[in-house]
């Protein structure tokens, strides 16, 4: 979090970025609101929702409260300009898109959304909020740049029932309950529409194990790596007849990882993931070509496209990992390995995002608040991100933009002035 002198030094670079977002914030009013929200986000406050922001902008809590809530500002679209500006100042060759959920701890039940349900905030099952996000990362060794692109709200089941539950929170009746899989495929799409490319996606086993996520990730000819659970059937080879015999059966990856002569007959390899304070960090991994199985039909049938399946043991632990890619079989393992292990970056981005930019802060009754309320705090953090990396001086030479211009321009050097002239 910065001081209070930090936060006025970078002022007129902040002003300077929401001036590209006046198109979408309708009334000359709602950039004020805006920068002020912003700004105190970015604060050393004990709490940042509205009243304590409000209290030290000076403004009144009212008036923030309603600029969440009902003032006429277009939040999607504003949305849509922040993977724009991602892409053109720290677009580069080898991003990677990072899928995951977060809880939000909350009690009560008037939140959108609350329910209990599980929370890797407190890490276990819990009244919370979760929210479904997409991550971009440039995977930089030594100054990586990471902001979030996408937040949604995951609507849980009873909620989605219960329509007049949901018109007390104004969620609309379009939004219904789905597996976090499919909104988190609506978010790739939107990204990629907007000019967001990725070299990888990378997520968690809670999507790896939906064979039609890696379907719908294939019909976009997106490249992705994502853990699977042992439990999780696939073919080492497709199979002569089709049968209910366990002879032509899927076997689970952990079953096959130990007793195919696929893995059996192969040495371990020795891959160093990344170097951490502590010295560098070491799995030993095994791969083959395998299928899919197709689950529409009984008995499931393998897919006629192969996949990587990778085996993981961290040397020091023993704790192994198991990974699907749908990544050609020229692509060398040091890259899938790369990916696979990226979402460490992502999972440090919600930390600091909730003690530096108020993620999960939010004391909230809409639904369209709650929403405008992480849009906020994820320009915060890209904010914040996109200046660290301007300090540190070390962007990566096939980031777009790297010689100069981007975040790098001081902005506007006076921000009273600048506010008293926009409006």
């Amino acid at each position: 979090m910065m001081t209070a002198d930090q936060i006025r030094s970078l002022q007129p670079a902040l002003a300077a970025l929401l001036e590209t977002f006046r198109p979408y914030l309708g009334r000359a009013s709602n950039f004020r609101h805006l920068l002020a929200y912003v700004l105190g986000l970015t604060a050393d406050l004990k709490r940042k929702s509205i009243e304590p922001i409000a209290l030290a902008a000076g403004a009144a809590v009212r008036t923030l409260q309603e600029f969440l809530s009902f003032l006429d500002w277009d939040h999607e679209s504003a949305n849509d300009h922040l993977h724009r500006v991602v892409m053109d100042r720290h677009g580069c060759a080898r991003a990677i898109g990072v899928l995951d959920a977060c809880g939000h701890a909350k009690q009560g039940r008037m939140t959108p959304g609350v329910s209990r349900q599980w929370c890797g905030e407190s890490g276990k099952i819990d009244n919370c909020v979760v929210g479904q996000h997409l991550l971009y990362s440039d995977n930089h060794p030594t100054n990586p740049f990471n902001c979030a692109l996408s937040s949604d709200l995951f609507l849980p089941e009873a909620w989605s029932k219960d329509r007049e539950r949901c018109c007390k929170a104004h969620i609309p009746d379009e939004v219904i309950h789905r597996p976090k899989w499919r909104m988190a495929l609506d978010q790739v799409q939107r990204a990629i529409a907007n000019g967001v490319r990725f070299w990888f996606l990378t997520f968690d086993e809670d999507y790896g194990k939906v064979p039609a996520f890696w379907f719908e990730l294939d019909a976009m000819g997106q490249q992705a790596i994502g853990e699977v659970p042992a439990n999780f059937h696939v073919f080492a080879k497709r199979p002569a007849y089709r049968s209910p015999q366990k002879a032509h059966a899927s076997k689970r990856v952990d079953n096959l990882c130990r007793f195919s002569p696929l893995f059996r007959e192969q040495p371990w390899r020795c891959v160093t993931v990344r170097d951490a304070t502590r010295g560098p960090i070491v799995w030993e991994v095994k791969t083959a070509r395998v299928h899919l199985t197709d689950t529409a039909e009984k008995p499931s049938r393998p897919t006629h496209r192969q996949y990587a399946l990778i085996v993981a043991r961290h040397v020091e632990t023993g704790e192994i990992k198991y990974f699907i890619s749908n990544a050609a079989a020229c692509v060398p393992l040091g890259d899938l390995l790369t990916a696979a292990f990226a979402r460490w970056q992502i999972e440090l981005w919600f930390e600091r995002a909730k003690q530096e930019a108020g993620l999960g802060a939010f004391e909230v009754r809409t639904y369209r608040s709650l929403l405008r309320h992480w849009f906020c705090s994820r320009l915060a953090m890209y904010f914040l991100a996109a200046q660290t990396q301007r300090l540190r001086g070390e962007k990566s030479a096939d980031h777009a933009g790297a010689s100069g211009g981007g975040d790098q321009r001081s902005g506007v050097d006076d921000v009273e002035a600048y506010l008293a002239l926009t409006g």
